[in-house]
């Protein structure tokens, strides 16, 4: 399977401001060839690389005063190793989290869940999310939860993920927040799924249907949100004046909604 990604962002910063970038595919993956250029005031700037979990890169650059484009591009071909089966991890995403209170979620979780278990759990958590919300472009904003997503209905991709991370971990199912590039998106932009670990396996789960989680290519892992936003700043006030995200797979497969799924 070859893929290529890009991304490309159009800042301004009001003054120096500290910027942290989360665009690049996950270190382990396939890639072929990779380019991140940065320019900030018509120069050249060269971010530090950082190196978080489950191979999350982090791109680190002071941006001056003014206007601040970032290009990225990625091809990858073939598929990477599955994810990393820690005891650490199964601790860790089993908690609450700030976007994803599982423990205010837990008796809707057990009325709505009662029996169910393994794959026949995800699936109906994923159903069950899919069907009550409604996929609406500027519904929700940056700091809601699980929770304000539960009661409003409705939301976009990081919503959905949040939810169905929230009520599988109320259910004692290790749940987190991925970050990804979605050949098959539309409108494209970057894309939020959850992965939750069942059978020894971290396996994908998307309610929102939108893109073919076979050919998904990670970008950042976390808790939540907060883990993986594709830009944080600091210091200063930075505009985003434009993004573009491009996805696209050499054939684009179909996504057999019965089957376990894993990032590759």
């Amino acid at each position: 399977m070859k893929r290529t990604v890009t991304t490309h962002l159009e800042l301004h910063c009001w003054n120096p401001a500290d910027l942290v970038l989360s665009v690049a595919v996950a270190a382990g993956s396939p890639v072929v060839s990779e380019t991140l250029t940065i320019i900030a005031s018509g120069q050249p700037v060269e971010p530090t690389e950082l190196v978080g979990e489950h191979g999350t890169r982090l791109h680190r650059l002071t941006g001056p005063t003014g206007p601040v484009t970032i290009d990225y591009r990625a091809e990858l071909d073939g598929l990477a190793d599955p994810a990393a089966d820690r005891e650490l991890d199964i601790i860790t995403y089993r908690r609450p989290s700030r976007y994803c209170e599982s423990d205010t979620l837990f008796a809707t979780a057990k009325s709505e869940f009662v029996g169910l278990s393994g794959k026949d759990l995800l699936d109906a958590v994923s159903s069950w999310v899919g069907d009550r919300l409604s996929y609406v472009p500027g519904a929700s904003q940056p700091t809601d939860g699980a929770v304000a997503t539960f009661l409003a209905r409705k939301g976009v991709c990081r919503d959905y993920a949040h939810l169905v991370v929230a009520l599988l971990r109320a259910l004692d199912v290790p749940a987190r927040l991925v970050s990804v590039y979605a050949p098959g998106l539309s409108p494209m932009d970057f894309h939020a799924v959850a992965e939750a670990y069942i059978d020894g396996r971290w396996n994908v789960v998307d309610a929102t249907t939108l893109a073919p989680r076979s050919s998904l290519v990670r970008i950042a892992t976390g808790q939540d949100a907060s883990e993986t936003a594709f830009l944080s700043q600091h210091w200063a006030a930075v505009d985003l004046r434009w993004m573009e995200v491009t996805a696209v797979v050499d054939e684009l497969p179909q996504d057999d909604l019965q089957a376990l799924v894993q990032l590759r």
